[in-house]
């Protein structure tokens, strides 16, 4: 790339929409190919849609555009000329801004302060009678009516992302990113949002290229729309020329049915493992919540839960896992209530594999041979009906890790290696033998495949197919269609935090789920 021969850009006017268009956008990260060779023009005022799957090289494109990523190949056009553009500066200097799906301001300052700490020429000693009187009149020209004297942390989830969004603006961004904008919003605030930022389009101030799975905001607000599927541009067009259908084929491609793993009989209609009746819950934040009515996982079956990220799967994951209390309805495994205690868990031979096992099922810093132990080092020997042990008997600990590390083969330099030093698929395979050594009669799986290699994908998912054969229920949530439809007996569709569809595997319409994982019932 060569540097654009445009004047420099902070001498640019501040009023006026302005065109980004890739030629030729490539990333790879080592062997792998996020982006290949993504060609895409987004005209001065223009609302254009970025529609894929989880994983379709999305992030990765705008990230080389807001230059976090340096691409492998490619370039960015600018108002027509060439722009390289090697950090995020670089591109909010051009004009360029983006919001992101989880919000960037602090929390314990006030809008106003947030502004000006954004600011590349914040100064040291801030007036602010001279920068209230900038707000003022800065204000009066946004399309968003907000109080910048209260804190963040007391504004709505609402406010919060209209603030997001006059950060940049006051930036003085005329091309403005928005990665999945409403996923945190209600209804009402989306139409809101999405129609101000749409009218600022029409009247030539901005361009929007906004991130989406929503079929239904993309038809309201966009004039035109880019679908990637496994990081290759593969169609797109004017808004209205293009049906839901076509848009949701075109994400999820002409798939080949896939002959699935070897199953062991069938689900067994008298054995209703897991119950989930009007559960209710909100995670940490207050911000997501989850309404989930009736779902049951039978003996010998997987029911995979398929839907967008942030759509409410987390959130029952740890209802389950017990990291959050539900806030109404109940949980019952083996026709008791369940609250995910290590007891509970113990008692009903529940086991629990979430994503990223390395952060969320082990302790880094302990030896494999510590984090295999954590379901029975206070058990004395392997009899679950003995009574616990006082002591913890290492040897006992060391014999065991021996065995699952060959039975489940982990690669390891030792077994006293901290389970850190390993590669993502040893960690799950680790994680896997302590959760699967023993009887299962309920496994709960997160995303067990992300960021791992083929042999150790089809060897992990073997195993889950494996322990449902054996009899257990086996409650599959992944953002992974691919592998939802090859592992489940019976699939599920969340969006919003609800159970919006649902289908046996062997009857699965891709076209159908992708609606539906769209928000569109």
């Amino acid at each position: 790339m060569t540097a654009s021969t445009s004047p420099d850009p902070q001498t640019r006017p501040v009023s006026g929409a302005i065109g980004v268009e890739t030629i030729g956008m490539t990333k790879r990260f080592g062997a792998f190919a996020a982006l290949e060779d993504v060609s895409m023009k987004i005209e001065a005022g223009g609302f254009h849609a970025l529609l894929g799957e989880n994983g379709a090289g999305k992030s990765t494109l705008v990230k080389c555009v807001m230059g976090f990523y340096a691409p492998t190949a490619g370039t960015v056009l600018v108002d027509g000329r060439e722009a390289e553009i090697t950090n995020p500066k670089g591109a909010q200097a051009r004009g360029l801004g983006m919001v992101y799906q989880h919000f960037t301001l602090v929390p314990s300052l006030t809008g106003a302060e947030n502004l000006v700490i954004a600011r590349a020429d914040a100064p040291a000693v801030i007036d602010w009678a001279a920068e209230r009187a900038d707000f003022a009149a800065f204000m009066g020209r946004m399309p968003f009516r907000l109080n910048l004297d209260r804190p963040v942390a007391e504004l709505a989830a609402g406010e919060k992302q209209k603030l997001e969004i006059v950060k940049q603006l006051y930036l003085k961004a005329r091309f403005l990113i928005l990665d999945e904008p409403t996923s945190v919003l209600t209804p009402a605030e989306a139409e809101e949002v999405l129609g101000l930022l749409r009218a600022m389009t029409d009247r030539g101030e901005l361009s929007v290229l906004m991130i989406s799975h929503k079929f239904r905001e993309v038809e309201a607000f966009a004039r035109s729309l880019s679908v990637l599927r496994r990081g290759r541009l593969v169609g797109g067009g004017d808004v209205g020329a293009i049906s839901r259908d076509e848009m949701a084929a075109l994400m999820m491609g002409e798939r080949a049915v896939r002959q699935p793993i070897a199953r062991l009989g069938a689900a067994d209609p008298d054995r209703v493992i897991l119950q989930v009746a009007g559960v209710t819950a909100t995670d940490v934040s207050g911000l997501r919540h989850i309404a989930v009515e009736d779902l049951r996982v039978r003996a010998r079956e997987i029911v995979g839960i398929a839907g967008v990220s942030g759509n409410g799967q987390k959130e029952l994951a740890d209802v389950l896992g017990g990291q959050i209390r539900a806030t109404g309805g109940q949980v019952r495994v083996g026709g008791e209530p369940y609250a995910g205690t290590r007891a509970e868990s113990r008692a009903h031979r529940v086991r629990f594999i979430p994503e990223e096992p390395l952060r969320n099922a082990c302790a880094p810093r302990m030896s494999v041979a510590e984090n295999l132990a954590f379901r029975a080092f206070d058990r004395r020997g392997e009899d679950p009906d003995k009574p616990p042990t006082l002591w913890l008997d290492r040897r006992a600990m060391g014999r065991r890790a021996k065995d699952l590390i060959a039975r489940f083969k982990v690669k390891t330099a030792s077994s006293e290696a901290a389970i850190a030093t390993l590669s993502g698929g040893n960690v799950q395979r680790a994680v896997l033998a302590r959760e699967l050594t023993d009887p299962v009669d309920l496994l709960v799986v997160v995303n067990p495949c992300f960021g791992l290699d083929f042999a150790a994908v089809s060897e992990i998912r073997s195993r889950i197919v494996s322990a449902r054969n054996a009899g257990a229920a086996v409650l599959l949530i992944s953002e992974d269609l691919d592998e939802i439809l090859e592992l489940s007996d019976r699939v599920l569709v969340m969006s919003e935090g609800r159970l919006v569809y649902e289908t046996p595997a062997a009857q699965a319409d891709v076209g159908v789920i992708g609606r539906h994982m769209a928000g569109h019932h």
